[in-house]
């Protein structure tokens, strides 16, 4: 994902686990029961599995979106909706899965959590920034449908990567929405799922621990993450692909030692990736980050709060608290989508650049153009993925639509305008090269300007006035 500055080994404090109690303030874990009249056998009311289960779901069928050979394939469809749609037995782990030293545990969704799915929790309202209205489980639908048709992934006639547009995209409207939206928003309402009851009958957390819990878990990263530097959590994600040695991420994660990483609390899921990677790329600089730690932190303090109720309904006081953890949470974890939609901006301007280059000589365009449709996978994905959080973003999100659109301009400079009402795409003719390269700068500074993103990688170069002067304007309506 990133170049990245290393930062220094982390400090490990290696603490045996017994049971499921860690006694560790460090440690996003060991929270005891304190629910009145509790009389099961748990011993810990930290629990947050079913996310987990979400992020595993989310990373296998971004996986099965990369498998088509090119033709219509009912198989691979109806194996991509067991995995978003289904709540069906039996599913194994595609992703993450045992890479070399890097051993995982669990081998099927069902031992981490089951009867989950991903499109329960999908964002329900209208994604404005592709054709036809659809709502969030619609597009990511739409979308498998077309991935399992494609090969392996890739649409090169109209420039999509399915994998990166869904997964992308779900980052954002399920992990981030229903963090910042449901479980950090409406959840925290003095009546909502209160700390003085059981979040449901039976249950070892009362309705505040679990709501917080599941926040969390949202988030996706290792629960012992305060010990580690971003670089590490970083590292545990690529599973040692990124590591001077392959061996030390599995020491980075594997924090009871037993030689296994546990996906419920030591593996690193996208939306802490994406933190971790973007305090590691800007680490000791003047322009650094601190997205991982301060979310982690945010999420730490807010359940230490919410134990210390011990079981009584919280105070107003107290929810006065909690929501201001839970409001740095938020606008941290947006400012993460913000760095990802400028990130991208600036890899398809550079991928725009060379594929210039290579047509200005006549040359072969595809490996490159592979590149630029993977990046706008990503850029649209991301661009999506931030406009489904609790804050509507209004004129932002239009100008961010307009600026990308619904595909990203090819080569023979046509783009894709709509999709008609066969869900075949249609095409018509875009602005001129230069004019979609400026659309990218602005994009950069779309999400400066509104977001004040800081780490700001791929950075294009120039004003928006020389870069003007240089790439054309055209007839853009988003040229002011």
């Amino acid at each position: 994902m990133l170049k990245l500055h290393a930062s220094g080994a982390a400090a490990l404090t290696i603490v045996l686990l017994s049971g499921t109690a860690i006694a560790d303030d460090m440690v996003y874990s060991g929270f005891p029961v304190t629910v009145s009249g509790y009389a099961g056998k748990k011993t810990t009311s930290v629990a947050y599995t079913g996310q987990i289960a979400r992020h595993v779901l989310h990373d296998s069928l971004k996986k099965l979106s990369m498998k088509g050979n090119g033709k219509p394939n009912a198989d691979l469809k109806a194996k991509m909706l067991s995995y978003y749609k289904m709540k069906d037995k039996g599913r194994s782990i595609i992703a993450p899965g045992t890479k070399g030293p890097f051993a995982v545990k669990q081998t099927d969704v069902d031992s981490i959590s089951k009867g989950k799915n991903l499109v329960g929790k999908t964002y329900k309202g209208t994604i404005t920034g592709m054709p036809n209205n659809m709502t969030g489980p619609e597009l990511v639908e739409f979308w498998i449908d077309k991935a399992s048709s494609a090969n392996k992934g890739l649409d090169m006639a109209n420039g999509y990567n399915y994998g990166q547009l869904i997964s992308k995209f779900i980052m954002g409207a399920v992990s981030y929405n229903q963090a910042v939206d449901n479980y950090l928003d409406e959840k925290l309402g003095a009546d909502n799922k209160p700390n003085n009851k059981p979040y449901k009958k039976g249950a070892p957390y009362t309705g505040k621990e679990h709501s917080w819990d599941e926040a969390f878990g949202y988030f996706g990263t290792p629960a012992h993450t305060l010990k580690l530097t971003p670089r590490n959590v970083y590292e545990i994600a690529k599973q040692g692909s990124k590591s001077k040695k392959p061996e030390d991420a599995l020491a980075y994660a594997d924090y009871n030692k037993d030689g296994k990483v546990d996906l419920k609390t030591e593996m690193t899921f996208g939306p802490a990736y994406y933190a971790a990677g973007f305090d590691a790329s800007v680490y000791g600089k003047s322009n650094g980050t601190n997205y991982l730690h301060t979310i982690t932190k945010a999420f730490l303090d807010g359940r230490k709060l919410i134990d210390s109720a011990k079981g009584k309904k919280l105070t107003d006081a107290q929810r006065a608290s909690l929501k201001s953890h839970a409001a740095t949470i938020g606008s941290n974890w947006q400012k993460v989508l913000a760095e990802a939609t400028y990130k991208y901006a600036g890899s398809v301007y550079k991928d725009m650049g060379k594929l210039k280059t290579i047509m200005d000589a006549k040359g072969d365009t595809s490996k490159q153009m592979k590149k630029y449709i993977k990046h706008w996978g990503e850029l649209k994905g991301f661009a999506l993925a931030l406009q489904t959080g609790k804050d509507n973003l209004g004129e932002t999100a239009t100008k961010l639509n307009r600026l990308i659109g619904y595909g990203p301009l090819m080569p023979n400079l046509s783009q894709v305008v709509d999709i008609d009402s066969k869900g075949n795409y249609v095409r018509d003719q875009g602005g001129s090269w230069g004019e979609y390269m400026l659309h990218m700068a602005k994009v950069q500074k779309l999400m400066v300007d509104k977001f004040g993103v800081k780490a700001r990688n791929n950075a294009i170069s120039g004003d928006i006035a020389e870069l003007t002067k240089k790439l054309g304007s055209g007839d853009s309506a988003e040229n002011d």
